[in-house]
């Protein structure tokens, strides 16, 4: 987030098992009608976007050690918009016409009515509170040196939505696809990795997964990881593919963002963004790693018979494309098996 972004660059002045399968689906997004275009030149020609709606936004208190990583505060927060990689000194102008509302330090704020409103951050602004602002011809400022990007903010009614979900910005296309990279069940969000050999009891089940963005980003945040739009998981059968668990909705920005405090009930610990800051340390061209707890408070294996099953996990990005990884996993709770 904006005020995330901010210490960071002040920190970087001072000083990233058992059988599963991995299935994907590119499917061509049709291409879709927009509200406004691009606030860099060419407003038509899709821009990188090294920032994700919904992205971590991490800034631990701590050194980078394994204990701050788990359990050090921070300022933590879901990035409220998206980043737009352009050089440092790119003209950067209005995406929807308005009156500017605020101009602060390095963003301004745009009211385009209907209670619909536009933030620029990391600008030098060229506008003045009061001043009419025209989509496309009204130049609001520039990206401040150091930046390397525009970060812009699309607030409904004072809340955040996803400037990338169809109607919004526009040209936006994406053939890529969204990656689960492992699973792992806990018996606590902290704890080390089970062995899915021998489950039982309540379990706490964490997924690594992360997505590419659409255009590659040039520069140090080239080959860095965005967050997908959506997150999904279903428990089925290993030997019948029946569905004991239907599909759970665990993450999902398609829209807007989860609540403020859910942060950690959304990510787990571990979780740290791109570049993250630890202290006095930054981690320059780093990249981030994506933890997701696909059921917040623990999924208790006593609700299902001892038994073999399969646990589906579906990625999915603005534009629809998907993957699904399949962990195999098996339940022995009964008295007497080895282990209990």
């Amino acid at each position: 987030m904006r005020s995330l972004a901010i210490i960071a660059a002040a920190a970087a002045l001072a000083v990233a098992g058992s059988e599963c399968a991995l299935s994907s689906s590119a499917q061509a997004a049709p291409k879709t009608s927009y509200a406004y275009g691009w606030p860099v030149k060419p407003f038509d020609r899709p821009h990188p976007v090294r920032g994700n709606f919904g992205d971590p936004r991490t800034i631990f208190a701590g050194p980078p050690t394994e204990r701050t990583l788990l359990s050090g505060p921070g300022a933590f927060q879901f990035h409220d918009g998206i980043d737009i990689s352009a050089p440092d000194g790119t003209a950067v102008y209005a995406v929807a016409s308005g009156t500017v509302k605020s101009v602060v330090r390095d963003w301004i704020a745009v009211d385009s009515g209907s209670g619909r409103s536009f933030q620029y951050w990391h600008i030098a602004s060229s506008v003045s509170v009061g001043q009419h602002v025209e989509a496309r011809v009204t130049l609001v400022g520039h990206i401040l040196r150091g930046c390397g990007h525009v970060h812009l903010t699309e607030l409904n009614g004072a809340v955040a939505v996803n400037p990338l979900a169809p109607g919004h910005l526009g040209p936006y296309e994406d053939t890529s696809v969204p990656i689960t990279a492992s699973v792992g069940f806990r018996a606590s969000v902290t704890s080390a990795d089970l062995m899915p050999e021998l489950l039982r009891g309540r379990l706490e089940i964490v997924a690594s997964v992360h997505d590419m963005p659409a255009v590659p980003v040039l520069g140090d945040w080239h080959d860095l990881p965005v967050a997908p739009a959506l997150i999904e998981w279903r428990i089925q059968r290993a030997s019948a593919d029946k569905v004991v668990v239907p599909t759970r909705v665990a993450y999902d920005v398609r829209n807007h963002l989860p609540a403020f405090g859910d942060f950690w009930r959304v990510y787990a610990r571990g979780t740290h963004q791109n570049m993250s800051v630890f202290g006095k340390h930054y981690s320059y061209m780093q990249p981030g790693v994506y933890l997701y707890r696909l059921c917040p408070g623990g999924f208790d294996t006593r609700n299902l018979p001892d038994a073999v099953y399969e646990l589906v996990v579906t990625a999915t990005d603005i534009r629809g494309n998907h993957s699904s990884y399949t962990q195999r996993f098996s339940v022995h709770n009964r008295a007497g098996v080895v282990g209990s």
